[in-house]
């Protein structure tokens, strides 16, 4: 319609409504249903009828035959020049202001009609048909949406056709969306934790779903990787030698072993000695770039869950290869020469074959007076003095293990056993010889390194109540400085462990660049082509990009499950011991469940203070426990 037609009381639309108006000019004054009044642009309306035009109520009282105008239109199809007049005449018997109004509405609608004012066109029916079923759908999904929203609403029980609904929630709490529309319509936030949260309110979820390998896409599924046969190679037989595989009790992957060849001892003083450290042969299965390597170095780590573990490498490999696990075992095998000062002065890196007998720490423990278990206490305790004098830190905080038996949590403490401590300095003797040996001839190679805790820090954190040295809060200080380990393709000193040189060796079934070290060890002894230092860095930054996501993982489940068990026993008390104060408030670690959290104290109390608590309640989407002090 031109300009022109448009003269004081003409319906026109304005932003999809109705409007009147009151006078014209450069532009145009309408009034609208509310009355409003705004002064337009003629191109910001649709004029759809001279007038006069003065009630809107009237608008709504059209009425007409418009399936009976669209099957006329469709027998006219081309025949014809349709406009919104002569379908609002067709349709409702005139051309008036509620015709011109309802008619415009029909064309928007876009069911029977589409186009423009100027130039109208019926839908076919079978375009008709779809939309009719279409918008039925959608009408049934709008009602069963506002039904499920009203039962969220009241706390009522959720039915099985919810599930679709909750689906988005769902994917908010692992982490896969970013969005989820209910949250929104209840006004909740936007977060995996308000997911979870919802999620356990409505019991979609309950505290067996543990979210945190999937939010943190720690991969769960086995690895599907053929496992090839074991290459023919000469292997150094020590199937003679006592070897032990000492582990936790049950451990699924023993993926290394000791062995004493030989005690020195001078006027009952240490005098030197040599060990046999015996380490799953992974590298022999899974060379570099293979099928098998490429996917391990997707995982980087094997993820240790309550539930259950997520192997880096096929099940298969892990029976073929643990320590133990068969009558005799392929090994790489580490034979250390200490000296008197329990230093290394020589290294034998050789495969090998080797029987292994699996061994608990606690059976072990039981043992220690007996050969060579005692031997290999002389031997590994020299070399933990010598770490000592090298300032090396001794912090280990308080070890649980979780596990969970037909949905109920056990936590077991992890006493801290001269068996645990004989091991370790075996796999870090091992590891100081794998670095000392690829440093010695060039190597490229994972070296693991850390700098000295920061002085200043420690000092600025000691000070006012100082806590004694070896107590739980001094530890807790001194982790709380100690630089984070780094890895490195150049060797330099750990100042946390106390030595030169170091690297991760000793579990190849389980650590990716343990495997890479393995496979540098083995190219070198059989004079193959080593990675070069740019291939190692790609592996080095490809394994810490995930590691940190398993190791979290990880974290996050101990403390998920934790939360279960103080939910699974409401009623639980003990002890904890106060490691940090502001005031009143302090952060207090329970040894019982090598758990740490937040405490308000009625009374200040001394740092390494040990305060009986109770549980009152716990936040298991943010992972806190709330507890009060006896």
């Amino acid at each position: 319609m031109a300009i022109k037609s448009i003269i004081e009381d003409s319906l026109v639309v304005y932003k999809t409504h109705p409007a009147r108006v009151l006078s014209v000019g450069d532009k145009l004054t309408i009034t609208l249903e509310n009355g409003d009044l705004e002064n337009v642009r003629y191109k910001d309306v649709e004029f759809l009828h001279p007038g006069p035009f003065e009630d809107f109520e009237a608008l709504d009282e059209a009425g007409g035959e418009v399936e009976l105008a669209w099957e006329v239109l469709l027998e006219d199809e081309g025949e014809s020049n349709n406009t919104l007049v002569s379908l609002a005449e067709l349709a409702f018997g005139e051309y008036s202001p509620a015709s011109a109004w309802s008619t415009w509405k029909l064309i928007k609608d876009g069911l029977y009609f589409q186009g423009s004012i100027e130039a109208v066109k019926p839908r076919l029916k079978d375009e008709v048909q779809a939309e009719i079923e279409s918008r039925r759908e959608k009408a049934a999904e709008t009602k069963a949406w506002d039904s499920f929203l009203e039962r969220i609403k009241n706390g009522d029980v959720i039915k099985d056709e919810d599930q679709r609904f909750l689906d988005e929630v769902e994917n908010l709490a692992y982490g896969r969306v970013k969005h989820s529309k209910l949250l929104r319509e209840l006004g909740r936030s936007q977060s995996p934790q308000s997911a979870h949260a919802l999620l356990l309110e409505v019991g979609y979820w309950d505290n067996s779903v543990n979210p945190y390998p999937r939010r943190l896409q720690v991969s769960s599924m086995p690895a599907d990787v053929e496992l090839p046969a074991m290459a023919e190679e000469h292997r150094l037989d020590l199937t003679q030698l006592d070897s032990y595989a000492i582990d936790d009790r049950d451990n699924l992957d023993p993926d290394d072993a000791i062995c004493l060849e030989k005690l020195e001892i001078e006027n009952g003083e240490f005098a030197g000695g040599r060990l046999w450290v015996h380490i799953a042969d992974a590298a022999a299965l899974v060379p570099p770039n293979s099928a098998l390597d490429l996917e391990a170095k997707a995982r980087a780590a094997t993820c240790y869950l309550p539930e259950g573990m997520l192997p880096m490498l096929p099940d298969s490999l892990i029976k073929s290869l643990g320590m133990g696990l068969s009558e005799t075992s392929p090994a790489l095998s580490f034979g250390i020469t200490l000296n008197r000062e329990a230093e290394i002065v020589d290294v034998e890196i050789t495969p090998s074959m080797v029987r292994v007998r699996r061994m608990s720490y606690e059976e072990a423990e039981g043992r220690l007076e007996d050969k060579p278990l005692s031997d290999l206490l002389i031997l590994t305790g020299a070399y933990c003095k010598r770490r000592e004098a090298n300032e090396a830190s001794f912090f280990d905080m308080p070890e649980v293990k979780v596990h969970i038996r037909d949905g109920v949590v056990e936590i077991r403490p992890l006493p801290e056993l001269a068996s645990r401590s004989l091991v370790r300095e075996a796999m870090l003797m091992a590891g100081e010889a794998a670095a000392g040996f690829a440093s010695a001839h060039d190597i490229p190679f994972p070296y693991v390194i850390q700098e000295a805790p920061d002085e200043d820090r420690l000092a600025e954190m000691l000070r006012g109540e100082a806590p004694s040295l070896g107590t739980l809060a001094y530890k807790y200080v001194l982790r709380r400085v100690s630089q984070r380990s780094q890895v490195r393709i150049k060797p330099s000193p750990h100042a946390g462990i106390g030595l030169l040189n170091y690297s991760r060796v000793t579990s190849p079934l389980r650590r990716y660049l343990d495997l890479a070290a393995h496979q540098q060890l083995r190219a070198f002894l059989n004079g193959g082509e080593l990675m070069d230092e740019s291939e190692m860095l790609e592996r080095i930054g490809a394994s810490q990009a995930v590691t940190g996501s398993v190791n979290q993982a990880d974290w996050l489940s101990r403390r998920h499950w934790t939360l279960v068990y103080l939910a699974q026993n409401p009623h639980w008390s003990g002890k904890g011991v106060l490691v940090e104060k502001r005031g009143l408030s302090g952060k207090v670690i329970i040894p019982q469940l090598a758990f740490e959290t937040q405490i308000h104290m009625r009374e200040e109390k001394s740092l390494n203070s040990v305060l009986e608590l109770r549980v009152k309640g716990i936040n298991l989407p943010e992972l806190e426990a709330y507890f009060e002090v006896g």
